[in-house]
């Protein structure tokens, strides 16, 4: 028996809607799949979209939730800043994906600073293209320059996964590192404004960087604390005596300890048996350079690295940025048979036309070099130094203390801390010693460009081929299936 028109009609109407269901059906379904079990490929050649092994096992296994701060703009007038916003963007997004199913989640956040003012005051922004990582009161700044790996002011690496999981590591590392300046001999103070023996503006950039600065007096104190990550000597006026100079070696040899030394010319300093502990000697000379090179038109002298593979120089090494110091001596590895636990390693160095003046109280106008006596150039007026020890039957090594000297300090006051790379040199000084430095085992991720020529013959061509080509074959394949269903 045929069925009438109006039971057909209601059957194909609810074929047509349980067809739509299905299809609703299925399509949810796989998103549902893809959100909460999706599976990523990454085909690239390098896997630039995927986080390095130990990237993964470090953030899956987070102790607290990590909120990450952005305020790149990706339409900034600069350049740099948007591509910074493409990479950086990318990669967080794979982060986030990461810890989606860990216990503590990395969330992301896009701040513009002029717009958002109470939101940027809250997370205590005050500058465009930064990005803040925090966890809990702990925060960590990054900026432009700790993202890529710049060589002849070209990039050549992108550094930001190696970057963001130091960054994490430190925020969510429940001791926050103390740093201890001492004083007692007419050192430079963390609350002095003026500009030539003030050290208040570094003291406001480490404090932004997570740092906590004590101060410490080891004549009343008689030991170094036991939470400190750092003691730093910054120009002392007055010689230390042997029982402060012995605190300080001890401190350095049984507890691996972190010593930043910064002396000016013309002081005795009473550390002279530290200094040879540690593969370093310092000379009572003021170095004179008179290279064009060597000698800024205010009189400052201008360094360059002596070392560009050190991490505390590679970066000013790599951006050919020098920096200024004031009145400076020498500090040099010492010669002769060091303890081979010791890697010593210049730090900055004078041009050849250089030479460390010895009768500095009495110098003469002009300044000559006298061969007998003075120092010749090149001179190193900065020296890092490290201790490792090596396990017996094993390929490993156990990181003891570190030094770092430099023979000037005006560099880092409040009147010469912009200037140059000084800025960058003290804060890399600072991060290598506590630890900072970020030494993963995760590659920078290559920056590849990609240029196609095209010759203007070809250019036409291919306008042709847009214009008229692909409409003309979608054209073609219409008539064909028109003329089927015709037949």
């Amino acid at each position: 028996m045929s069925l009438s028109f109006r039971t057909a009609r209601w059957l194909r109407t609810i074929n047509l809607l349980l067809q739509a269901v299905l299809v609703l059906t299925l399509v949810g379904g796989l998103n549902y799949l893809a959100i909460n079990h999706g599976w990523r490929f990454d085909l690239t050649q390098n896997r630039r979209h995927s986080l390095s092994p130990e990237t993964l096992a470090y953030i899956r296994t987070l102790p607290a939730p990590v909120t990450v701060v952005v305020t790149l703009a990706p339409d900034a007038d600069n350049d740099e800043v948007t591509q910074a916003y493409r990479d950086v963007t990318h990669l967080l997004r794979d982060y986030t994906e990461a810890t989606k199913a860990s216990e503590h989640h990395i969330t992301v956040e896009f701040l513009d600073i002029y717009k958002q003012r109470r939101d940027a005051e809250t997370w205590g922004i005050e500058q465009p293209n930064i990005i803040l990582v925090s966890s809990g009161t702990k925060r960590h700044t990054i900026v432009l320059n700790d993202l890529y790996r710049i060589e002849n002011s070209e990039k050549k690496g992108f550094l930001g996964e190696q970057t963001l999981t130091s960054a994490i590591l430190d925020v969510t590392n429940p001791e926050k590192k103390k740093i201890y300046f001492l004083e007692g001999h007419g050192e430079m103070r963390l609350d002095d404004v003026d500009p030539i023996r003030g050290i208040s503006l570094l003291k406001d950039e480490l404090v932004a960087r997570g740092l906590v600065l004590e101060t410490l007096d080891l004549s009343n104190t008689r030991k170094v604390p036991d939470d400190a990550a750092l003691v730093v000597i910054a120009a002392p006026q007055g010689s230390y005596d042997k029982n402060e100079q012995e605190i300080l070696r001890q401190y350095l040899s049984n507890r691996a300890g972190r010593l930043l030394v910064l002396l000016t010319p013309g002081y005795a300093h009473g550390l002279e048996m530290l200094f040879y502990d540690w593969g370093m000697f310092v000379d009572n000379v003021l170095v004179i350079d008179p290279a064009g090179i060597g000698q800024s038109d205010t009189g400052d002298l201008i360094l360059s690295p002596a070392k560009s593979e050190h991490p505390i120089t590679r970066f000013i090494s790599e951006n050919r940025i020098a920096v200024r110091f004031g009145p400076s001596r020498q500090v040099r590895p010492l010669g002769g048979d060091l303890d081979p636990a010791l890697n010593v390693v210049p730090l900055l160095a004078t041009t050849r036309q250089a030479w460390g003046e010895r009768d500095y109280r009495n110098l003469q106008t002009p300044p000559r070099y006298d061969p007998e006596a003075d120092l010749a150039g090149p001179l190193a007026v900065g020296t890092a130094s490290e201790r490792t020890t090596a396990r017996a039957n094993l390929a490993l090594s156990i990181r003891g203390g570190r030094v770092v000297a430099y023979g000037g300090a005006d560099w880092v006051a409040n009147g010469r801390l912009a200037a140059g790379g000084n800025l960058s040199l003290i804060l890399s000084s600072i991060n290598w010693l506590i630890d900072r430095d970020a030494q993963l085992s995760i590659p920078a991720r290559p920056i590849q460009r990609y240029q196609l020529t095209l010759s203007k013959e070809r250019i036409t061509q291919l306008r042709y081929a847009l214009v008229f080509g692909l409409p003309g074959f979608a054209a073609i394949l219409g008539f064909i299936v028109y003329w089927t269903r015709r037949r």
